[in-house]
């Protein structure tokens, strides 16, 4: 039996608001789920509910307050992101995860085929060979998800709200890397770029990708869905 990429053991969450006497807020209480290789699982339920939260709590962009959050790497590895240095998560950011954000935050004034290409290019001094090899890739992605090479030499921050989000996911998915974390990814694109990330996350998965990603839009859920859960069964209820 193949060991799953993500394993969530007992993982809880709450906030402290110090605003508020330092009352606690629990949003997400006792999640237990596997997610494996080539499945898309698409998380349920209102807004509030957490999802986006659980999404954080997988890159550490906030840690658990209780748990563990097992990532299984290609060569093997694994690594308790509950636990992990700030060092290892640097390097699991890099090589084994990818997150696409409601938001686009990158340097100021790096122009956009270099912020897609980026990812390809490691923590080294690239050559000039992977330097060009690196923007032919990237031009690629941009060039499927409809980014005119006009807009190439510019920052993204002076691009459109639907711009900017396929400047995202092309930077967020031109690595290939066994987990891939997706909130809202189409939530500010037209109908054609729709598809086209469909079609983008349906290869992730057919190349043995793990996503889990929240998907507002039901069309959109149930086009790249393998398994749903709903976030509701993890929501304390204190």
């Amino acid at each position: 039996m193949n060991t799953p990429v993500l394993t969530l053991q007992g993982v809880s969450k709450r906030f402290t608001l110090h605003h508020q006497h330092a009352a606690q807020l629990r949003v997400l209480d006792q999640v237990d789920l596997d997610l494996n290789a080539g499945e898309c699982l698409v998380l349920d339920g209102p807004s509030g509910m957490g999802k986006s939260t659980l999404l954080k709590l997988v890159y550490a962009n906030y840690r658990a307050s209780s748990g563990r959050i097992i990532l299984s790497h290609n060569d093997g590895d694994t690594l308790n992101i509950t636990q992990a240095t700030p060092r290892e998560l640097v390097a699991m950011r890099r090589d084994s995860v990818g997150y696409v954000s409601q938001f686009l935050r990158v340097i100021p004034r790096v122009p956009a085929l270099d912020v897609v290409a980026e990812p390809l290019l490691g923590d080294g001094t690239p050559s000039p060979e992977q330097v060009d090899a690196a923007r032919q890739e990237a031009g690629a992605w941009l060039t499927r998800l409809r980014i005119p090479e006009r807009l190439w030499p510019l920052p993204p921050a002076t691009f459109s709200g639907g711009e900017q989000q396929r400047i995202n996911i092309a930077r967020s998915l031109i690595k290939p890397r066994p987990l891939l974390l997706l909130d809202e990814p189409t939530a500010s694109l037209d109908k054609a770029n729709t598809r086209a990330v469909i079609e983008l996350i349906h290869e992730a998965v057919a190349r043995g990708a793990a996503l889990m990603g929240i998907f507002h839009d039901p069309e959109v859920g149930a086009a790249v869905a393998t398994r749903r859960i709903d976030i509701a069964q993890f929501r304390s209820a204190s």
